[in-house]
């Protein structure tokens, strides 16, 4: 998924949406073509069906009953032949059809993967749900009615050429006539993609919205802003509406074009071939087979118009899949290795002991932060991991080795012990370690299910404290190498936080641990406390010592109150 004059075979071109679509129909090539097939045979046995009918009618117009048998049993193998290369066509629309759309999630969720923390900062919620929303749904249908917009060119020249053979007037008519339509709806494709890709913008907008006000209800609640945001999406909920109805407007002017068009072609042929036959230049049966091509045409031409709809669409998704795939990763890594040991922040001066439990309290939190993403390697940063800079490694390995857990982790939905133990390797006793450092025995005692209770959406049902102790059990669980802790007990009441304190101490005994916080609680619990003043290490030692030593630390933790 890189930008580059030739992309890999099995990457996608995120050059241009046409390119992706190019891609995505190559990627399926062999049930693609099986389609174009199965689909241009469907409509070639429609297409040859006026003309043997016609060739009956003249068989009973002469009473030849063995000629008539015979375009009776003709017309009896089209019809079995229509039947199955439509079962087929349609088996493989679909195919097609779910084939694109789910390569699409697959790219653009692997993709997510890969970005991480990127992605959230350069798109927003809405914006990637409805990739997942709409997005796939269009590429999957310009994927699916390919087959039949080629098929139907294929119909269509082949009605020409009968025609022109049987009557050279009726098929040039339908000749310079298939194409002036095509010409005539073609004003109308630039506006529809335009007022699409603003409808799908806004869309994207509205979805946002909606995400965040899900997400602070109890917030908007509390400070009375509930009626405020409500309006706002309304107003919103309005110009998507207002979008809406424009693309509605245009597409509805296709629709009719579909009908029109083509039903006017029908009777100017029929008219044509009508005077034909009274002037006695083409017989009864051919008359017949005439007027029923012009209404057979009514098919391929709303299938090219459907076509050229779909395509716009799909052009349209493609854009905003692209948009996705085309974003780097703010942070990478190399390919070197490294044996662990110290881990140093050199621009703030934080060093972390191999074994030892490590805080630091940081007179302004936003500076413990970015302290805690530069030694996880979620922002750039001059970073020794023992003899290597720790931007030298693979970002796999720096994510496997050190973990940070911060507050803005989630709690996914699903069975709580896989939520907890997200590897599946913790053993029973394991599990109840890390949830008595946690202080979460009561948490999973008080749901009726225990550990196989299902959470909800976010982990909705706990409180904020009860969350904030469930994400301090997961961390545990994935026992990583160097494991850093921001606020982790800020959401507790003082009793608990002493406990999972003084506990969470002896649950990584021997292990590299750093925590983020200016609780006294937790502090007088470390091996070793850094102080950090306008993001630079002012004083160090521990708790107690900083408190008779550094004035301004003990200004931070106590709050002014010691």
């Amino acid at each position: 998924m890189r930008s580059l004059p030739e992309a890999d075979p099995g990457e996608p071109d995120i050059r241009s949406p046409l390119r992706y679509l190019w891609w995505t129909a190559r990627r399926q090539g062999v049930p693609l073509l099986g389609g174009i097939g199965f689909a241009t045979l469907w409509w070639l046995v429609q297409a040859l069906m006026p003309a043997v009918l016609g060739k009956g009618i003249e068989a009973v117009t002469a009473k030849d009953t063995g000629a008539l048998l015979l375009w009776a049993s003709v017309l009896f193998g089209l019809g079995l032949v229509q039947a199955f290369t439509g079962i087929m066509r349609h088996r493989m629309a679909v195919y097609n059809w779910l084939a694109a759309a789910y390569r699409t999630v697959q790219l653009t969720a692997g993709q997510a993967a890969r970005l991480g923390a990127t992605l959230p900062k350069r798109l927003s919620t809405g914006e990637v749900v409805s990739v997942g929303n709409s997005d796939i749904a269009h590429i999957g249908s310009s994927l699916d009615i390919l087959p039949r917009g080629v098929g139907a060119v294929v119909a269509v020249v082949t009605v020409t050429v009968i025609l022109i053979s049987t009557s050279l007037p009726l098929g040039l008519l339908v000749l310079f006539g298939v194409p002036l339509m095509a010409v005539a709806v073609g004003p109308l494709l630039r506006p529809l993609h335009k007022r699409q890709a603003r409808q799908r913008e806004l869309t994207g907008d509205l979805s946002t919205r909606a995400a965040d006000i899900v997400a602070g209800l109890r917030v908007l609640r509390g400070i009375g802003g509930e009626q405020v945001f409500a309006a706002r999406y309304r107003a919103e909920s309005q110009r998507v509406r207002q979008a809406g109805v424009g693309v509605a407007g245009v597409e509805s002017v296709l629709e009719g074009a579909q009908i029109v068009l083509p039903g006017l072609l029908i009777a100017i042929v029929t008219g044509i071939g009508a005077s034909f036959a009274v002037a006695g230049k083409i017989p009864t049966g051919q008359l017949v087979a005439f007027y029923l091509y012009a209404v057979f045409l009514i098919g391929p031409m709303r299938t090219l118009t459907e076509t050229a709809d779909k395509l716009t669409k799909g052009h349209v998704a493609a854009g905003r899949v692209i948009r996705i795939l085309s974003i780097e990763p703010e942070i990478t890594g190399g390919t070197g290795s490294s044996a662990g040991g110290v881990l140093r922040d050199s621009y703030s001066g934080v060093t972390l002991q191999p074994g030892c439990l490590t805080a630091v309290a940081a007179d302004a939190p936003e500076d413990a932060i970015a302290i805690a993403d530069r030694l996880g390697r979620y922002a750039d940063g001059d970073v020794m991991f023992g003899a290597a800079e720790l931007s030298t490694l693979p970002i796999e390995e720096v994510r496997s080795r050190i973990l940070v857990a911060d507050n803005g982790a989630r709690l996914f939905s699903g069975r709580l012990r896989d939520e907890l133990d997200v590897r599946g390797e913790a053993t029973e006793e394991e599990m109840r370690q890390a949830l008595h450092a946690a202080c979460a025995e009561d948490i999973v005692e008080a749901l009726p299910d225990g550990l196989s209770a299902m959470v909800a959406e976010s982990g909705r049902e706990f409180s904020g404290g009860q969350q904030q102790r469930l994400r301090l059990v997961r961390a545990l669980l994935a026992d990583p190498e160097v494991l850093i802790l921001v606020e982790p007990t800020s959401a507790v009441d003082a009793h608990t936080e002493a406990r999972i304190a003084e506990r969470l101490a002896k649950a990584r005994a021997g292990r590299t641990t750093l925590i983020c916080t200016t609780s006294p609680l937790v502090l007088d619990r470390t091996d070793h406390v850094v102080y950090v003043a306008d993001g630079r290490v002012l004083a160090e030692g521990t708790h107690r010592q900083l408190l008779d030593d550094s004035p301004e630390y003990a200004a931070a933790v106590t709050r002014g109150e010691g």
